[in-house]
């Protein structure tokens, strides 16, 4: 494939990186009192809607996403790195595909309010659906344990140095990118985890109480206080910002 298509894929690691550091800017804000909230992914695309041409920011928004959508199911299907066909690269495979899903759903989202139909939350109320059925609430809270304990490997072993190219980088900019990875996926980590303990939660109990970011957010602070959910979110923003670079230097293997 083109350059046209590598820069559309760049585009939408980027796009990721946005709403990530919306979501950790926004928690972090209503965490220590300066007037956020604590806000999920379609709390961003609220917030960048609500800004000076959001419409035109929320098609771009969209189109960014679209782009992180097209790189993850390339990765999932065309195999660019040449993970191959064993378990493990299957398993890989697959989540780069529900990684994909999730964020055309995102993309979904931002066009419905692009036409005016609704606000936000397309991808949330898919999964409030869901909840009915108690055996795919438990897969879904098992694939989370696992997408947790990968963030925190991909936090403590360095492997996220991995999908970013060092060598146009000096000295203090890999430093930069070894403190915003290790932190962002950290944060993630433990997000991903909570989320996967209120998903067992909601499975066994009758309550049919959604699961999202905000939630997570929630019972962190309930259970921890607002400081420990202001340090978390601002590792959110680190990871927007390892996304931004991750954007810039990664090899991307478009072909």
């Amino acid at each position: 494939m083109g350059n046209k298509k590598q820069n559309f894929a760049r585009f939408g690691v980027a796009t990721k990186g946005l709403v990530y550091f919306l979501i950790g800017g926004l928690t972090a804000l209503g965490a220590f009192g300066l007037g956020g909230e604590k806000s999920g992914s379609s709390n961003a695309l609220d917030f960048i809607s609500q800004q000076v041409f959001g419409k035109i920011l929320l098609i771009i928004t969209a189109v960014g996403l679209i782009g992180y959508v097209f790189w993850r199911w390339y990765q999932a299907f065309a195999d660019p790195k040449g993970a191959g066909t064993d378990f493990k690269a299957i398993v890989k495979r697959v989540s780069y595909f529900i990684s994909g899903t999730f964020y055309g759903l995102l993309a979904f989202s931002a066009v419905k309010q692009i036409i005016g139909n609704s606000s936000g939350g397309g991808s949330s109320s898919f999964l409030i659906k869901l909840f009915d059925y108690t055996v795919i609430v438990i897969i879904i809270g098992l694939a989370l344990v696992g997408k947790s304990i990968y963030e925190f490997y991909q936090a403590y072993s360095g492997k996220f140095r991995e999908e970013v190219d060092e060598s146009g980088l000096g000295h203090k900019a890999k430093k930069g990118v070894i403190h915003a990875g290790k932190i962002g996926f950290t944060a993630r980590g433990i997000v991903v985890g909570i989320m996967a303990f209120l998903m067992f939660r909601a499975a066994f109990s009758t309550s049919g109480e959604k699961v999202d970011k905000t939630q997570a957010f929630d019972f962190l602070q309930n259970e921890f206080g607002s400081l420990v959910l202001g340090i978390i979110a601002l590792g959110l923003i680190a990871y927007g910002v390892f996304m931004f670079i991750k954007a810039k230097y990664s090899s991307l293997s478009v072909d």
